[in-house]
């Protein structure tokens, strides 16, 4: 009989994401393997330290990236920004990630979250502990403008956070948003998620975003940003059409 392989994925340690991104941009990384089900290269990494537990995390390298016609090469620079922008914001949408040299030259390394993967946003949606959750990050897809956010991108860690992931295919200066969280269209925005966005714009976006995108995908944030406070609700689709496919 053929012995069952054992499992690459590991238990997370407890720590807070500043002790993350320390861990994910100091560490030596291991390719584990290719996550399964990604259109672009994606490994599965440990990242060890000295006196610190293992960590694993998703690495992503440019040069595993598919051409496209409508985005730049350079999608982890979007991965990073979204972690940055969502920290700027005190929402914590995204898992830690930071940039960094690899096996396999420049990428993206981001925390690995263990889950559930049978968990998504169609079976999580229902549950009223999540709407807030919900709501920050459908804002934060508007603000970022998503163009894939699919329901299988939204997990529920072991630890029992929600986290948004694969978040490459945004900040686009020509709006394109796509998205599978339509629940609170037209609905009045929440006064603290206002406020938050209210004092980005204030404030003006941090360097560790401003840096990652162009000075026309900056400028679009910021229009965004303001008509999200300007029109005070959440997003509408019209047309009906800006869904994302396959929705999970």
């Amino acid at each position: 009989m053929e012995a069952k392989s054992e499992s690459p994925f590991r238990e997370r340690p407890a720590l807070d994401d500043e002790m993350a991104v320390e861990l994910l941009t100091t560490g030596e990384l291991e390719v584990l393997g290719r996550m399964p089900w990604s259109s672009n290269m994606t490994f599965l990494v440990d990242v060890r330290c000295p006196d610190a537990p293992i960590v694993q995390g998703v690495y992503k390298p440019v040069q595993g990236e598919r051409p496209l016609w409508d985005f730049p090469a350079g999608l982890h620079k979007r991965e990073i920004a979204a972690f940055e922008l969502s920290r700027e914001l005190d929402w914590n949408l995204i898992p830690p990630t930071v940039m960094r040299d690899g096996p396999l030259g420049e990428g993206s390394v981001q925390l690995y979250v263990p889950t559930d993967y049978d968990e998504h946003y169609s079976t999580l949606r229902e549950e009223s502990v999540h709407h807030q959750w919900f709501q920050r990050l459908c804002a934060f897809d508007f603000i970022i403008n998503s163009t894939d956010r699919k329901g299988g991108h939204i997990l529920l860690g072991d630890d029992g956070r929600l986290y948004a992931i694969d978040n490459g295919l945004s900040f686009h200066c020509e709006f394109k948003l796509r998205t599978v969280i339509w629940e609170w269209a037209g609905d009045l925005l929440p006064a603290d998620l206002a406020g938050d966005v209210a004092r980005l714009l204030n404030d003006g976006l941090p360097a560790d975003v401003a840096n990652l995108l162009t000075l026309l995908e900056r400028d679009a944030l910021m229009t965004r940003a303001s008509v999200l406070v300007n029109e005070g609700c959440f997003p509408t689709d019209p047309s009906g059409r800006r869904h994302p496919w396959p929705l999970v």
